[in-house]
């Protein structure tokens, strides 16, 4: 656990700890506050609820770096800390936003009160959709892109099942259903009570490193390069290649649960690359296809990282408190226009931005969190019908279920109507809101590739407590904030109130953590539980902070000028253009591409209407004032 504080975190929680008691971090009267109360329970949660479950592989002066890692990510995401050439990397486990000596890993029979498979069924299927207007279908299809980079806990072993009771008229076809265990880490792995593991371990780096699209083994890496001018392999249709040992899917670094949302980032962000390689070759023409790879790798990475912190965030926390926040996690309180001209103003991350500062890991060892995977399980933005348009007609071509576009459909769909309809498709259609009854029935009933069935909401439920992510109220509780006391506090839907309650046996205390962030009454803007944001709060400077290639490394030494301003200066709307410049018109005056775009008639015209350009320019003019 963190223990260091400074004097002015310390004056900052003595204050909003105070004014917290009596209203919410959003519920201030003004941005400035609002992001100075947010700044405060950033650094009370660095102090408290970061811990290492890990031990050090090495310490400094054991082993130098080799040479070839100094100015590059490896595959399996060793030597990103030159000190602990282990930390983050493939394979090791998981850590903890929540004291250890909490954790509880839950067994029977706790672990089926409720069952998990009645949560799903009457507190999660989706009556009716609800769409999330403020956004687009790119934003989902963003999160699950993303979420492939951090973290994977693998297959688990099919012998070793937890076997979920179902109740009377479910036709579910085996009685009960049976769901994988997750598989423990060996080593380290005895937990406070009484012996049960409560380590578990990522099959993908911990880094924000790209793995979805570089792979995490050198083998995986080398299969998806040209091995000529540092690019990926790109057909001549425009394509990722297929995987030939998958059917229908694409060959590319992370190809689980893929759909055509997925196939889409996946393509355009293997040309960004190549794209990058491009411009580097032609100020380095000397350069060897391995420096180019890897510049080119460090570029796309941040990239993404980049337009996660300051598009796809306020995206979906659409509040000017969090654009000014991640704005200034990303460039500092200056704003990019200042770095840019002046360079960094010392090393602070509040004046200059965590991009480029000194790396920090604040005396815990860098891991992703199991708390951090449960926050981010948000399947209701998955639609299940989806209209896919055609654009250059202005119209829509087929209205079709989610089963057609996943999977070993995949490769068919996406060569059936393209990537420019799909691209534009995924931007004027919303995603579904992330709240109770509005959970995919595709992925109540999904069947993945390899055959086998399962019930996606029912193994949300079932992981957290299988893994010891505390129920809604103790890990609030343990987040420092107010546990529930009453089902009418949980939720102002009385129609949902009287449900949970009747799925809990009228105990507050057994409701889950899904069912808790996805019920309860969220801040003005925001697409997530409040809940949920407490430990965006820390992960999300955490994952930048701890990286040495967003931080001490982030040079032209390391990526070159041309790299920085790469980064610095594109944003998502830049990449879709830049590789289907016929989309312009879609895009045409929006700030952000997470935002539903204009719809294109056949005259190829956009008939965006009026409250959108009103949205637009309201997001477009806030953004120019934090970077004013």
């Amino acid at each position: 656990m963190s223990s260091s504080r400074s004097l002015a975190g310390k004056a900052l929680n003595a204050a909003f700890s105070r004014v917290n008691r009596k209203r919410q971090w959003w519920q201030l009267p003004t941005t400035s506050l609002k992001a100075l109360n947010l700044l405060s329970l950033r650094l009370d949660l660095r102090d408290f609820n970061l811990f290492d479950t890990g031990q050090p592989i090495r310490k400094h002066g054991l082993q130098d770096p080799p040479e070839e890692v100094l100015a590059a990510r490896q595959p399996d995401g060793t030597w990103n800390d030159l000190e602990d050439s282990e930390m983050g990397s493939k394979g090791t486990p998981f850590s903890r936003n929540i004291d250890p000596k909490r954790i509880k890993p839950e067994k029977p029979p706790r672990i089926y009160d409720p069952s998990p498979r009645q949560v799903s069924l009457e507190l999660m299927t989706r009556d009716h959709f609800k769409p999330a207007t403020t956004l687009n279908a790119l934003a989902a299809a963003w999160i699950q892109f993303e979420n492939h980079n951090w973290f994977f806990h693998g297959r688990g072993n099919p012998d070793e099942t937890m076997e979920i009771p179902l109740q009377d008229g479910d036709d579910w076809p085996e009685n009960p259903m049976k769901v994988r265990r997750t598989v423990p880490v060996p080593a380290n792995n005895s937990g406070p009570g009484g012996g049960e593991g409560i380590d578990f371990g990522n099959t993908e780096t911990h880094w924000w490193d790209g793995s979805q699209l570089y792979g995490t083994t050198l083998d995986k890496q080398h299969s998806l390069r040209t091995h000529v001018d540092g690019k990926l392999k790109i057909s001549d249709d425009g394509r990722l290649p297929g995987d030939p040992n998958v059917p229908g899917i694409d060959a590319t670094g992370f190809n689980e649960n893929y759909w055509f949302g997925l196939s889409c980032l996946h393509t355009l962000f293997a040309k960004e690359h190549n794209a990058v390689c491009d411009a580097l070759k032609k100020e380095n023409p000397r350069w060897s296809d391995q420096r180019l790879f890897d510049t080119a790798w460090l570029v796309t990475s941040a990239l993404m990282a980049k337009i996660h912190t300051v598009e796809w965030t306020p995206g979906i926390v659409n509040t000017p408190a969090l654009w000014l926040a991640m704005n200034v996690n990303w460039s500092g309180i200056f704003g990019q226009h200042l770095k840019d001209r002046f360079g960094r103003l010392g090393d602070s991350e509040i004046f200059s931005g965590i991009i480029g500062s000194p790396q920090e890991h604040h005396e815990a060892r860098f891991q992703l969190t199991e708390e951090f995977i449960s926050v981010y399980r948000m399947h209701p933005l998955i639609r299940d019908d989806w209209n896919i348009h055609d654009f250059e007609a202005g119209r829509i071509a087929e209205e079709v279920f989610f089963d057609d576009l996943m999977g070993e459909n995949t490769r068919p769909f996406v060569d059936k109507h393209g990537l420019t309809n799909l691209i534009y498709s995924l931007g004027v259609e919303h995603p579904g809101q992330i709240t109770l009854h509005n959970y995919p029935r595709a992925l109540q009933r999904h069947r993945r590739i390899d055959g086998e069935l399962m019930d996606l909401a029912t193994l949300d439920i079932v992981r957290d407590r299988e893994r010891g992510v505390p129920r809604y109220n103790d890990f609030r509780e343990e987040m420092r904030m107010p546990r529930m006391r009453s089902f009418e506090e949980l939720t102002n839907n009385p129609e949902w109130r009287e449900q949970i309650r009747r799925v809990y046996h009228n105990d507050i205390d057994k409701v889950d953590l899904q069912v808790g962030m996805y019920a309860e009454p969220t801040p003005p803007g925001f697409g997530f539980s409040d809940t949920a944001f407490r430990v965006f709060i820390l992960m999300a400077s955490r994952r930048l902070k701890s990286d040495r290639f967003f931080t001490t490394d982030f040079r032209p030494e390391v990526y070159t000028q041309t790299g920085m301003d790469w980064v610095t200066k594109t944003k998502m709307k830049d990449v879709i253009l830049r590789h289907h410049p016929e989309l312009e018109p879609a895009l045409a005056g929006l700030p952000n591409a997470f935002l539903p775009w204009n719809k294109v008639g056949a005259d190829g015209k956009a008939n965006g209407n009026g409250k959108l350009r009103h949205r637009a320019e309201g997001v477009r003019k806030a953004l120019e004032a934090l970077n004013a």
